[in-house]
């Protein structure tokens, strides 16, 4: 597998020269930006965002049923009610991400879905019982500037542009319940594989998102059942590489590493879509990318410290 994600062409190239944390992770971002592109170019064609997910969903249970296999671990895990509520929160995050994706601008639509840090601090503290710091209040701070400025831009310049307020929501929405969802996997990975709570996500997705679709299936061309096959592949490449990754690099720089997933998305919405993105997404993209970069790193100066 490993040989499969570094090909030839690569050993003798500038990636070679880097850790290999930091090259999963690159792959891994750029895999995860592939899969938005084309979330986006199969949506602009009118296929239901519920039609998307499921197609999604199909790969990702097949190669995660076959993962389990090759480990030889029960399918079902231990804490059943819990995975379940994985799976649920999961499908409906990966919903919001999509519209999101197929109503917002590239650049915008990521930098938006990296708003769960701020999420998932909230949530850890409520339920987890886990004591914000200084840094968290910091990400806090700068990611709500953050957000103000790129959603509402005329706030500073009368001219500038403002984002579709529903679609931000969606996206705000989206980021929420991947919060949600890293907070249940952070509990479950006490007790399960990780195989199976990956399992279990596009276990519970693929008939949830059949039965939102109804029977407004759209039969897909041969490029649209393409686009959707690459969805998964390229959804299944960035999970693989990010696994990689963490498994390579401590968690902190693999996370932050994860943010030039931001430069490709505003590389790929020029090259596909025409899209540039304007100087306050960027002004505020920073600010929220920096507040969580603050966080991590200021996170993991206090787990050092204690």
């Amino acid at each position: 597998m490993l040989k499969a994600l570094t090909p030839s062409f690569f050993k003798n190239s500038v990636l070679s020269q880097l850790p290999v944390g930091l090259r999963f992770m690159l792959l891994s971002a750029f895999g995860f930006s592939l899969m938005a592109a084309c979330v986006k170019l199969v949506s602009a064609s009118g296929m239901p965002i519920f039609q998307i997910v499921a197609a999604r969903a199909l790969i990702s249970l097949v190669l995660s049923y076959l993962d389990i296999k090759r480990k030889k671990i029960p399918v079902w895990g231990n804490n059943k009610p819990l995975l379940i509520a994985r799976g649920t929160v999961g499908t409906f995050g990966l919903i919001c991400v999509y519209y999101a994706i197929a109503h917002l601008p590239l650049a915008e639509a990521t930098i938006l879905q990296y708003l769960h840090p701020v999420f998932t601090a909230i949530l850890a503290l409520l339920f987890l019982k886990e004591r914000i710091q200084l840094s968290t209040i910091i990400c806090i701070a700068l990611s709500i500037l953050g957000l103000v400025i790129t959603v509402k831009p005329n706030m500073l310049a009368s001219n500038a542009i403002e984002l579709p307020t529903f679609a931000v929501g969606i996206a705000m929405m989206g980021a929420f319940f991947s919060a949600v969802a890293y907070t249940i996997v952070k509990s479950l990975s006490k007790s399960e594989d990780s195989s199976v709570i990956v399992f279990y996500f596009p276990f519970i997705a693929l008939p949830l998102s059949l039965i939102l679709l109804g029977g407004e299936i759209q039969m897909p061309t041969l490029f649209e059942a393409a686009l959707l096959l690459l969805v998964g592949i390229f959804t299944q490449i960035g999970q693989v590489c990010l696994t990689k990754a963490m498994q390579t690099e401590a968690a902190s720089k693999a996370t932050a590493y994860s943010y030039i997933q931001v430069v490709f998305s505003i590389l790929l919405g020029a090259f596909l879509f025409s899209e540039l993105p304007s100087v306050w997404t960027l002004l505020g993209g920073s600010l929220i990318i920096i507040g969580t970069l603050i966080n991590i790193f200021g996170s993991q100066r206090a787990v050092s410290s204690s």
